[in-house]
């Protein structure tokens, strides 16, 4: 167990696989956002929220869509990484959720300061809003049921022990009635 929180944990093997596929997810994710790409001339900076968005809808929808889709889906895996590498069965669903998004939040955001040192990649803030909306869907939509299926498989295979009686407690002994004899 761990000794910050309380509940169950999940079993070394899933946080040890957990780990393994976080730390390949975020070189993933640094291949793709930070390398350098050559183009003839780059957009500005974008600080305005909804800014690159709006731009995007105005292209057209489908492009709309790709664009956004790739987005939504580069970060998505988070959403169900960090919870197992925590490893908490019995974890809060909205303090799971929370620390999920803001750790991914974080990520993204250091990804786009990153991105303006970088030759042909451009600063947006709609990328870390969209980037952090993929995570807190993926994690809504994995990782409450997978929780629930293990707590129930827990529970079977654990049944809870019988209460039992302790006469340290102050508890009074009872003896099993002995019907009478013949």
């Amino acid at each position: 167990m761990q000794g910050h929180g309380s509940g169950r944990t999940a079993d070394i093997r899933f946080r040890v696989a957990g780990i393994l596929l976080l730390v390949a997810q975020l070189a993933f994710i640094g291949w793709v956002s930070l390398r350098p790409l050559t183009a003839p001339w780059v957009t500005a900076g974008n600080l305005e929220p909804l800014a690159s968005i709006r731009g995007d809808l105005e292209i057209g929808f489908a492009e709309a869509a790709r664009r956004i889709g790739r987005e939504l889906l580069l970060y998505a895996p988070l959403g169900v990484l960090f919870p197992l590498v925590g490893g908490r069965i019995d974890a809060h669903r909205l303090a799971s959720l929370v620390r999920t998004v803001l750790a991914s939040a974080l990520i993204s955001c250091l990804v786009e300061l990153a991105q303006g040192s970088i030759a042909g990649q451009v600063v947006d803030v709609d990328t870390v809003l969209i980037n952090t909306a993929g995570v807190a869907l993926a994690h809504l939509a994995v990782v409450p049921a997978v929780r629930g299926h293990l707590r129930r498989r827990a529970g079977r295979a654990h049944p809870p022990a019988p209460a039992r009686e302790d006469a340290a407690s102050g508890l009074t002994p009872t003896l099993p009635r002995v019907g009478i004899a013949p």
